[in-house]
């Protein structure tokens, strides 16, 4: 059965206060909603802009219990909230993303198998649990990279590997925790789609974007026709559709993919949650991947979103703030701001430090090629590597 529409007035929860929470609460907030925010941290960035904010752990009993006495229904912003709060909460009032969908995200293993029954093709693999899997491993596996099956994100917990001795070197570097052995394939691009799909299985989804990867985080997204090319983007909007589905998703969900040299394709992994790739929808679509998470959380019609712009997206990383040095100096946003098309999203933080996922820049306009140059022209300005 249909759980009720929640309408705006009604109070939405979300699991975790970094920048996905705040963008996903500005969102609940225009439409109408109020909101309430779990999450330890003081200055959590979703915290400090909720109507509530229950500084408490993601498990700790009395902050599930306030956070389900507030809210009409609940969704998370990370993959890392425990699935197990999520199933409590989840006694109480409707989750989105279930329990099980979270679950099998943060597990490698699992993710595979889930890609595997739904028919979508991924890298060749083995999971290592023992040291007998260790051993069975096959050679035409290496050279590969060895993830860990949990906790891995933005490039952690991975380890390229070229021969059985570097493999077991990595396992026991890696604490022998469970991990995962992906064969290295030859890889041309990345991409990656996002669909949001209703608890009565109405799915829409967002354009195919082509990412490019620095240091295992994400450093560019490009949307516009083209970018991918149409028969990749075909295949990655139906394998992205065919996982969603397999889960029985409620929610955002963001697929990954490695596009190969040979032109096909194969899955990385999910995030049950917005992504940092689909960002830029806030700038050049009329229905941005916040406003359909929460839409899908609220019960209510998902609108095929429809790109009226090209659009680049920069993440723009704490490194930005220390160019000239061990001070902390602000970037050039005067001149950043003065290129037509800028738009500037700052999440809030409150100190800089390298590697941390300080904002990101959206550059929008009538032509890939104009896009294409303000977005290097800024870059230039912050000191990011051209691309």
């Amino acid at each position: 059965m249909r759980p009720p529409v929640i309408l705006p007035g009604a109070t939405l929860g979300v699991m975790g206060g970094g920048q996905l929470g705040r963008m996903f609460v500005h969102e609940a907030q225009r439409l109408g909603y109020f909101t309430a925010v779990l999450d330890p941290d003081e200055n959590s960035p979703a915290g400090l802009v909720s109507h509530h904010h229950i500084r408490a752990a993601y498990l700790d009993a009395h902050g599930l219990d306030q956070l389900a006495r507030l809210s009409a229904a609940i969704t998370t912003e990370f993959e890392n909230v425990p699935a197990e709060a999520l199933a409590a909460l989840a006694r109480r009032r409707p989750v989105a993303p279930g329990a099980e969908a979270v679950a099998i995200a943060q597990d490698r293993a699992r993710e595979k198998a889930h890609f595997t029954a739904c028919g979508v093709p991924c890298a060749p693999h083995a999971v290592i649990e023992t040291p007998q899997q260790l051993q069975a491993v096959a050679g035409e596996l290496l050279p590969g990279v060895l993830k860990t099956a949990r906790l891995g994100y933005d490039g952690k917990g991975q380890v390229r590997v070229a021969s059985r001795e570097q493999l077991a070197a990595a396992w026991d570097e890696l604490k022998r925790v469970p991990c995962v052995l992906e064969k290295l394939l030859p890889l041309a691009a990345e991409c990656s789609v996002i669909v949001a799909r209703g608890a009565d299985g109405q799915m829409v989804n967002l354009p195919a974007q082509l990412n490019l990867h620095r240091g295992g985080i994400l450093a560019v997204t490009e949307v516009f026709e083209g970018a991918v090319a149409p028969a990749q983007a075909r295949q990655a909007v139906e394998a992205a559709r065919a996982v969603a589905d397999g889960l029985q998703y409620t929610g955002v969900l963001c697929i990954e993919f490695f596009i190969l040299d040979d032109g096909s394709l194969v899955v990385n992994e999910m995030a049950p949650r917005p992504h940092n790739s689909g960002h830029y929808s806030v700038d050049a679509c009329d229905v941005s991947q916040f406003e359909l998470q929460v839409r899908a959380l609220a019960g209510l019609p998902l609108p095929a979103p429809r790109q009226h712009s090209p659009a680049i997206m920069l993440n723009l990383l704490g490194d930005l703030w220390f160019r000239h040095g061990e001070a902390e100096v602000t970037p050039p946003w005067a001149e950043v701001l003065a290129l037509p098309g800028a738009h500037l999203h700052l999440y809030g933080k409150l100190s800089a430090r390298p590697g941390r996922k300080m904002g990101h820049l959206t550059f929008t306009g009538a032509s890939s090629a104009q896009v294409r140059e303000l977005a290097l022209r800024a870059a230039a300005l912050l000191g990011i590597a051209p691309f």
